[in-house]
């Protein structure tokens, strides 16, 4: 890349052109440093910019008007630019101790030390935006071109000091198709054992990051699984296959807002190999939502019961019936069931199982089933109060004649009317109690 394009691609907003102005006119060093600059050489946007100064926390805070302390024992002070949107300006620093997960700062340090002290050499590259000025002393730049995430400095070092690197370094590697330099990955691997440090929510966020943030996961999984980070992390995992993770990358990155389910079904399609249950029990350990817990355990639990039976009949070219897709509507859950067929087609396209063609068709013939037809109790043309006028008393008998009416309408939806189903149970009534013990 000629110094022209790159200098073309470290833009910074404006706003943040006028903090680092700000600080270099007030007498103090400014560098736009961290994800931003690394993106901006990849040509990839990116909406944080973050800035590193020689100016201390309380200087900084008494050169902006509007800031907040948002970590200002370690240097950074959250100041807001004239749009109202807020910038961590952080001291620069260098480690004294650390604990594998927290250290403690000093500052009153260079740029080139507080360089020394970020992950990977990609992430420790400094941009002046007044001077246009590019600052790489670890080599960063060359990396990208390489495509190598690289540790600065010696990189058992650096991933002993913080834990959560080792994790890091398999996110960017995967998220951006770089390789892992040897050494970075043997401090991966030698980082695994001792990821039990991390607290189980910072392992929900990587694995998220993970989630979100790269097309094909299936990369990065492969990676956790292969460096024993599963083994500690999240033990049902530990084994897992490449083509159970390899079901992920067909499934589309979350983010969208109007797409909320595209978090669960990538979640999903990782703990599939599991039964419902233990793909919870994992959930809930690493704190998971509720409702994420709840939405990742239906669908794991509802492929594995519904899933065999229905690859089966596609492979055997067996057209399922109306009345076969509006039972199947009814076990999975009317507004579960496009994800439910999105997580279906994920794994027949791994396996190679049943055509697009075939899932395409599939899948909107069960939808317009699903949103149609009478597939729930509440769905029914009659309700308890009905029965209970009709003379039926409160108790089984009522809720089970309500799931017979139920049966009665999966195969033909014709009779889901007040006077078919209020004749059903009136012969229900005089046929007496059901055999068997049965009321």
């Amino acid at each position: 890349m000629t110094a022209h394009a790159e200098r073309d691609r470290l833009r910074p907003p404006a706003p943040v052109v006028e903090l680092a102005a700000t600080l270099q006119q007030a007498g103090f060093e400014a560098w736009c440093v961290g994800g931003a600059v690394r993106d901006a050489l990849l040509g990839h946007a990116h909406l944080d910019w973050d800035l590193a100064t020689s100016a201390t926390p309380r200087q900084v805070q008494r050169l902006f008007r509007r800031t907040v302390p948002v970590g200002i024992e370690f240097g950074t002070v959250g100041v807001m630019d004239r749009d109202g949107r807020m910038h961590e300006v952080t001291t620069f620093r260098r480690d004294v101790h650390t604990d594998g997960r927290h250290a403690v700062v000093e500052f009153g340090v260079s740029l080139n030390d507080d360089l020394a002290r970020r992950d990977f050499t990609i992430n420790a590259i400094a941009w002046d935006p007044i001077a246009e000025t590019l600052h790489d002393p670890f080599g960063g730049r060359d990396d990208l071109s390489r495509g190598v995430v690289r540790a600065v400095g010696t990189a058992s070092e650096r991933l002993t000091e913080d834990r959560l690197r080792a994790l890091r370094a398999i996110r960017f590697a995967s998220r951006f198709g770089f390789a892992l330099d040897d050494a970075t990955w043997q401090a991966v691997v030698e980082s695994a054992p001792h990821l039990g440090r991390l607290s189980p929510e910072r392992v929900k966020q990587e694995l998220e990051k993970t989630m979100e943030q790269v097309d094909r996961p299936s990369l990065a999984l492969q990676r956790w699984r292969d460096a024993g980070a599963f083994a500690v992390l999240i033990p049902a995992l530990a084994s897992v296959s490449n083509a159970q993770t390899e079901v992920v990358d067909r499934l589309p990155k979350p983010g969208l807002p109007t797409r909320p389910l595209r978090k669960a079904l990538r979640l999903a399609a990782l703990f599939a190999g599991l039964d419902g249950k233990r793909a919870e029990q994992a959930l809930r350990a690493l704190r998971f939502s509720n409702l994420d817990i709840s939405t990742v355990g239906a669908l794991v639990d509802r492929w594995h019961r519904e899933g065999p039976s229905l690859t089966g009949q596609l492979v055997a070219a067996a057209r399922p019936d109306d009345a076969s897709l509006r039972r199947l509507a009814a076990r999975v859950g009317r507004l579960r069931m496009a994800a439910f067929m999105r997580l279906a087609a994920a794994h027949w396209a791994v396996r190679d199982e049943v055509s697009p063609a075939a899932w395409r068709a599939l899948h909107r013939r069960v939808l317009r089933i699903a949103f149609r037809d009478a597939i729930e109790v509440g769905d029914l043309a009659i309700d308890g109060d009905d029965l209970r006028r009709l003379g039926v008393k409160p108790g089984p008998l009522l809720g089970q004649l309500l799931h017979e009416m139920l049966e009665a309408v999966l195969v033909d939806p014709a009779r889901n009317t007040v006077s078919e189903l209020s004749a059903m149970a009136r012969a229900r009534l005089d046929a007496g109690p059901s055999p068997a013990g049965g009321t």
